[in-house]
């Protein structure tokens, strides 16, 4: 939670970490009203969301193919969100191989 001070038009101005004389209002850090004062929309922050997931996938892989980490070692619920991601993945690659190449088939 932090404190907004707003203006006139009752625009935030100012956050604040603890309670100013000037600032009383108390928001959540999520408030969409504090994302906007800093500057990004929720859409920004689950693109963000979205490509981290992306690079936390590549480094599992890249854990397990070094043998640095088993699958195993996760729990349950982590090892059935990754191989549904990763199944996910290959289903919509195998559905975007639209070229054919003559000596190869589909690229």
């Amino acid at each position: 939670m932090v404190f907004v001070e707003r203006d006139a038009n009752g625009e935030i101005v100012a956050i604040y970490r603890s309670q100013q004389n000037n600032a009383n209002e108390e928001l959540a850090l999520h408030d969409p009203q504090i994302v906007a004062f800093l500057g990004a929309s929720s859409s920004d922050f689950n693109h963000s969301d979205t490509a981290l997931i992306r690079v936390i996938e590549d480094i599992v892989d890249v854990m397990i193919e070094k043998n640095l980490l088993r699958l195993t070692d996760l729990p349950i619920a982590a090892q059935e969100k990754l191989l549904s991601r990763k199944t996910l993945r290959q289903r919509l690659s195998n559905s975007l191989d639209l070229l054919v190449d003559s000596d190869q088939g589909l690229l």
